[in-house]
């Protein structure tokens, strides 16, 4: 045995190694004399880690990274629903603003008695209807109860390009909405639902049963929207036309397809207007006072969608399969555009959904992206993937659920009778403010479809372990890919589409049903069968 005190200057001078008959390195033990150097070895072995130690540090610097990244993500999809939010009190903040604006011109005008003072009055209204003056100028024009038009169709912002448009349209017709209940009619539009007087509670009547719009101004420009690849529609857009220039003396805008199948049939429709590019489109809303189309319910959808803020009073024809928003038989167009033009007509204010797009690598492009606007709904589905739609569902930022199966319906109320009715969802009346929430085949006995207050904003979510991508389709067209860690925000838009009815909005709706649907329709049982004694 060597001795103990010399065992470290015999490996280090070689003395060690030279009595063994096989080398350390064969046995594993090569780094055998710096292990055992008190003056190097200790050294070197304290600075290496193990690779366990190094996998733990590798870990947790994961997990660090992947709890910034879902805080990021919050923060972007918080800022976007705080972005939402402001703009919805800020519109609100401008109506009551205009709205306060109105009264005060009110009793401004009871006080003065005198003839001069009624006849300047009396010219400002006219010169008012005329110019259709912008909102901030409005209380000229709306000294009378009810809503005016700029107030309902108005798109809340008011900015100096806003403002030099309004200023530029001199013939758009302006009109009021009224509130008709139990045969009469009034201006005055109830807010308050619930009273506490005397420390009960209790709930008011309801004085808003049916929209009444009433022209102020004779509407001077229509514009015909026409179901293409249809020989039958074109025949009678360009009779349509003919009318309404001919005996109407009214302008008419149509798509530049519509001008050029026109055009080919009379050069006499050369005076028919369009437009050309993209551009124009986004100021047609300024220029028409009433839009006709011609289809079914997807021409109806296809004139939201091309109103991406404020869109005039739409009279849709029933020239397609089903008709749920189309009340108005072609046969007798005359008839119903006289009593249009002439008004008052009921109409129903069907509520649009607003929807953004979050990607999980670009979450500050929220602010220069264009919402989406629906008319029915919009659906998130697994696409082509053999997987489950995997989705986080939240409501104000307060988890729903987790939705795995063929996907999720967002509806509106109007759509409540297209997608989500095949899906398992309810039938909701198109005025009832909401949300439909309504899953696609879910993986679940227990999944029940729901109805969302109007103001409620949802974000459906793909979470980063999903195993699947999914695709959101809004109004069954321009479908985006959403990837793990995307999200869609959604909630109510501001500018309604106001179709007119032919009797009343829940005539037309219950119309619609039973005749589109055949609902509940079942042979009566006969009466000669065994009765109770």
């Amino acid at each position: 045995m060597y001795p103990e005190e010399s065992i470290s200057q015999m490996v280090s001078d070689g003395r060690m190694t030279r009595d063994l008959p096989f080398p350390l390195e064969e046995i594993g033990f090569s780094n055998m004399s710096s292990s055992l150097n008190p003056a190097r070895g200790d050294h070197e072995f304290l600075e290496d880690p193990p690779t366990s130690a190094r996998d733990e540090h590798l870990v947790e610097i994961s997990e660090a990274l992947r709890t910034v990244a879902k805080a990021l993500r919050r923060v972007a999809e918080g800022k976007a629903s705080a972005q939402a939010e402001a703009a919805s009190w800020k519109r609100k903040y401008e109506l009551e603003k205009e709205r306060n604006s109105s009264l005060k011109h009110q009793e401004a005008t009871k006080i003065c008695h005198s003839g001069s003072r009624e006849e300047e009055t009396e010219n400002l209204k006219n010169e008012s209807l005329v110019h259709d003056s912008s909102p901030e100028n409005s209380v000229h024009c709306c000294g009378k109860d009810g809503i005016c038009s700029h107030e309902t169709l108005g798109d809340g912002a008011v900015d100096a390009d806003s403002n030099k448009q309004r200023r530029m349209v001199t013939r758009k017709a302006s009109f009021r909405l009224a509130w008709g209940c139990n045969g009469y009619s009034s201006g005055q539009h109830k807010h308050e639902v619930v009273s506490f007087e005397k420390g009960n509670i209790t709930t008011a009547g309801r004085s808003s049963k049916q929209i009444l719009l009433k022209w102020e101004s004779q509407p001077q420009t229509v514009l015909i929207l026409a179901k293409p690849n249809s020989n039958s529609v074109r025949s009678l857009c360009a009779e349509m036309v003919r009318w309404l220039k001919d005996e109407k003396k009214i302008n008419v805008f149509v798509e530049p397809r519509v001008k050029i199948e026109l055009l080919s049939e009379s050069s006499a429709f050369n005076l028919v207007q369009t437009w050309k590019n993209d551009d124009e489109i986004k100021d047609l809303h300024s220029k028409v006072d009433l839009v006709v189309t011609l289809g079914g319910d997807g021409t109806v959808l296809w004139a939201a969608s091309m109103f991406k803020g404020p869109i005039p009073p739409v009279v849709p024809f029933s020239l397609g399969s089903l008709g749920f928003m189309t009340p108005f038989q072609s046969e007798n167009y005359r008839e119903y555009l006289d009593a249009v033009l002439k008004g008052p007509m009921s109409i129903t204010l069907r509520h649009r959904l607003q929807c953004h797009v979050i990607r999980d690598a670009a979450k500050d492009e929220i602010e220069t992206e264009e919402p989406i606007l629906v008319l029915n709904e919009v659906t998130i589905d697994r696409g082509m993937s053999s997987y489950l739609t995997y989705l986080e569902c939240y409501c104000d930022s307060s988890f729903v659920t987790c939705v795995q199966g063929d996907g999720l319906i967002l509806s509106t109320t109007s759509g409540s009778t297209a997608y989500s009715l095949a899906a398992g969802g309810s039938m909701v009346h198109p005025q009832v403010p909401g949300i439909l929430f309504t899953p696609i085949c879910p993986h679940s006995l227990s999944f029940r479809p729901l109805i969302l207050p109007e103001y409620a904003t949802l974000r459906v979510q793909i979470p980063l372990n999903s195993r699947g991508q999914a695709w959101a389709s809004f109004d069954g067209k321009d479908r985006k890919q959403l990837a793990p860690g995307d999200a869609l925000i959604c909630s109510m838009a501001p500018w309604p589409v106001p179709t007119a009815c032919q009797v009343d909005s829940t005539s037309d709706f219950l119309r619609s049903i039973n005749e589109g649907l055949h609902w509940n329709l079942r042979k009566i049982q006969s009466f000669d069968g065994p009765r109770d004694l």
